[in-house]
């Protein structure tokens, strides 16, 4: 007997069977960077609300609780079993195929993986909805359906820390079936947050500052569960003895609940020993489906502990059941620096006490069906549309995964900013916010789903770009080079951050973070920052003139400061020969066809906005002056790029190094002018050909377009330097954008074959959920869980 899979599952998602293993799963390129391997699933939580993963194996092992941490490990008390019977036999499974390697637990039965063409059932994902269907195991049809509440344009759900586990039990046979399904966690209160209060910042290997996080991995000190319950649900809060100290980052409350139904028996155990054999719940569990009703609530000395739900129901031959367990947290604090906390935007829905795990489980189970239905709404037109291949839809939504899982705050709501301040990390392994050069293209997503987040983005950075820091740094870069590093200040007034600071000081407010560079050199920056102030008061409804008059004042300031790097004088500021933009291990000398494309954009860009400010403040001179200085600085510099750049079949690397190196994103700045119907900045048959020269020589003639785009070879596709890193990487996001450049240009068959390939690499290769910056030719990555990779939302935008 096999399952037909559900109808409610879209045809398009990431799937695997369940248990299934990779043969050459991509590793890791440098060995300080993360690598947990690839059993990765689907996170579930709410954006800024800590998430959790569980993967296709069936295990939970990713726990983002903590804001901006990460901490990768199978906790395997925290799982759902199934129990069934007929007349003449019965089984009980714990449903991940991965039983714990230290032994605990001995006395549970964990699922089965069969190998050959049967198998046990498949994983399915289609962020922010994942399923597992359960095949010959058990007679009894089982789908079980996690989410959590997100979808487009929701900036209150959206941030609830809950899971849904809906359960779909049907009886295909001739004769009645007792089924029961236990849900069991570990009371984890008090556990994420670092035990590092102050963590010391060294420099790592490759040049990254970085510092030591140490979670209160199974400090449970007064920890205690206890039963509650209403007239139409039952759950188990897990807490902890209240103190009289106030609420720190890691305190709250868990909980695990479900609803009732007179068709359905509940069972409980408050507390167990979830590192003991697990025999307290198995025995009866395994036995018939029930657990003792064991309650305690007494808080005891460090002594771990697991709380159990089961549901137990027979179902008539043809029946079918649906179940939901909704799993809550409530751990209102997220703390940077000591001393440094914000409250999550959700208690702006829930209070700040701590203690309404059982509040947002109840409220979900009320719920979730509304829940489900704004999900589907929200994707069914873009699933239904047939000029998409479901390659590419599946990869649109689950590369969404990171709006939760990327380290995601969203403070509460304040005068300042009435819906909260938002900022997801660059990565794991380059652990600061928003990095501006890489949101670039990755924050495409946000600015089409969640336009209010992206636009706080885009005022945090203009609150920063007047502020200063002289704080002397070492620089990292030269340190990986084996070089005398130069003593750079942090920050410099006038110049646009690089991020929105680290998880270890103060996000928001201590920006430029990483010391891989002086970032207060990049020539890319400035003109990134008016670029998409620019595009998010354009493609989001061109009405929010408020948003573009605050940001104003630093537009100026950065462009002010950006132009004293035109050293020459001719109108483009120039590359300094040092690494001094996103390719940050990339000499790029004199006028360069990637910065100098954004600074002409960026003009064009300033004085479009100037216009519109212009309409609504007549009569102001300054705005008049400054506006004329844009349209100087742009007559002198458009010229000057081509005359430098071009030579009659694409646009150069840069003007003073030689290099005969086709850029793959040397017209980023043609392509932002273009999207934002501004003027082209260079023609459209030089445009054409540009790309062309780039899809034949960095994609065709790279490893014969297996992987995607290099960023940079020479026109035959070979290296120019064989030991480059940068040049010779195929970065995700990159490849994204210029495929929405192919669109824009009018070869989209050309751009969904780019984006395929790339998406084949990740997704055919344990990269899933953790999308990675960089991946190689010899099937390596850098820098998962990348912030660019998002930028498959631009490819959406351009076609649409």
């Amino acid at each position: 007997m096999t399952n037909q899979l559900s109808p409610k599952i879209p045809s398009c998602t990431w799937n695997r069977p369940i248990g299934l293993g990779w043969d050459k799963p991509y590793t890791v390129r440098y060995a300080s960077n993360i690598d947990d391997g690839p059993w990765h699933g689907m996170p579930l939580g709410g954006f800024g609300a800590g998430c959790i993963g569980r993967s296709s194996r069936g295990d939970f092992n990713l726990w983002h609780i903590d804001g901006g941490e990460h901490t990768f490990k199978n906790v395997p008390a925290c799982q759902f079993s199934v129990f069934e019977s007929n007349s003449t036999s019965s089984k009980a499974y714990a449903l991940s195929t991965q039983a714990p390697d230290d032994g605990i637990l001995k006395a549970w039965q964990w699922y089965p993986t069969t190998p050959g063409i049967e198998g046990t059932g498949n994983y399915h994902a289609l962020y922010p909805r994942s399923w597992f269907v359960y095949e010959n195991v058990f007679q009894a049809q089982l789908t079980c359906e996690q989410f959590s509440p997100i979808w487009a344009g929701n900036y209150q759900e959206t941030s609830y820390p809950v899971a849904i586990f809906l359960w779909n039990a049907h009886n295909p046979t001739d004769a009645p079936i007792t089924l029961s399904i236990m849900l069991t966690w570990q009371n984890m209160v008090g556990w994420f947050t670092n035990a590092l209060k102050s963590p010391q910042v060294r420099v790592r290997d490759d040049g990254s500052p970085v510092y030591e996080y140490q979670p209160r991995w199974g400090e449970s000190q007064g920890d205690f569960n206890q039963i509650v319950e209403n007239t139409q649900q039952f759950g188990c809060v897990l807490s902890r003895v209240a103190s009289d100290e106030p609420l720190q980052e890691g305190d709250g409350t868990w909980c695990i609940a479900t609803l009732k139904h007179p068709q359905v028996e509940v069972f409980h155990h408050t507390r167990w020993n979830p590192e003991g054999t697990g025999d307290e719940v198995w025995q009866s569990f395994a036995k018939d489906g029930s657990l003792p009703n064991y309650l305690d609530t007494t808080a005891i000395e460090n002594t771990q502990l697991g709380a159990a739900i089961a549901l137990r129901f027979t179902l008539q031959p043809g029946e079918t059941l649906e179940i939901p367990f909704a799993l809550a947290w409530d751990l209102p604090i997220t703390e940077f620096a000591a001393g440094v906390d914000y409250y999550r935007r959700y208690t702006d829905f829930f209070g700040k006490s701590g203690n309404n795990a059982w509040a947002i489980a109840s409220t979900a189970l009320q719920e979730y069906q509304i829940w489900r239905s704004q999900i589907e709404s929200w994707q069914k037109p873009i699933l239904d549309r047939e000029d998409l291949p479901n390659w590419f839809k599946m990869a649109l939504f689950n590369e969404l995964y990171d709006l939760t899982s990327g380290g995601t705050l969203w403070s509460a709501a304040s005068e300042l900013d009435p819906i909260g301040q938002f900022a997801v990390l660059e990565c794991l392994d380059y652990r600061w916010y928003e990095s501006l050069d890489v949101r670039l293209y990755g924050s495409f997503a946000l600015l089409m789903l969640f336009p209010e987040l992206e636009k706080s983005v885009m005022r945090a950075f203009a609150r920063a770009i007047p502020q200063g820091d002289d704080t002397p740094r070492i620089i990292g870069y030269y340190m990986t080079i084996k070089a005398e590093s130069p003593i750079a200040v942090r920050k410099v007034a006038g110049a646009t951050p690089h991020d929105l600071g680290a998880p270890n000081e103060h996000v928001w407010q201590k920006t430029n973070y990483t010391s891989y560079q002086d970032c207060n050199l990049w020539k890319d920056l400035g003109s990134d920052f008016v670029l998409q102030v620019y595009r998010d008061f354009l493609l989001t409804g061109a009405d929010d003139v408020e948003f573009l008059a605050d940001c104003w004042n630093a537009i100026v300031q950065t462009l002010d400061y950006l132009k004293t790097f035109d050293l020459d004088g001719d109108g483009i500021p120039e590359n300094s020969g040092a690494p001094d933009q996103t390719f940050d291990d990339w000499r790029l000398q004199g006028v360069s066809a990637y910065c100098g494309g954004l600074w002409l954009a960026a003009l064009e860009a300033a004085i479009a906005i100037s216009d519109i400010l212009l309409t609504y403040q007549t009569g102001n001179t300054a705005l008049a002056a400054q506006k004329s200085t844009y349209e100087a600085w742009l007559e002198q510099s458009r010229p000057i790029y081509d005359e430098k750049l071009w030579n009659g079949q694409y646009y150069k690397l840069d003007s003073e190094s030689g290099s005969d190196v086709v850029m793959a994103d040397q017209l980023c700045g043609q392509f932002y002018a273009r999207l934002l119907d501004l003027p082209d900045i260079v023609s459209s048959d030089r445009a054409l050909s540009a790309l062309k020269t780039v899809y034949d020589a960095c994609f065709l003639k790279f490893c014969n377009g297996e992987f995607g785009a290099a960023n940079g070879v020479r026109p035959d596709g070979s290296p120019e330097n064989p030991k480059a890193t940068h040049p010779l990487e195929v970065w995700t996001g990159i490849n994204f954008g210029l495929a929405a450049f192919l669109v824009q240009m009018g070869m989209k068959d050309e751009a969904f074959r780019l984006t395929q390939a790339v998406v084949q690499q990740i997704y055919d290769n344990g990269l899933q959920f953790r999308t990675p910056e960089a991946i190689t030719a010899a099937g390596t990555f850098r820098a998962s869980t990348y912030l660019r990779a998002m930028a498959i939302w631009g490819i959406y935008l351009v076609i649409n």
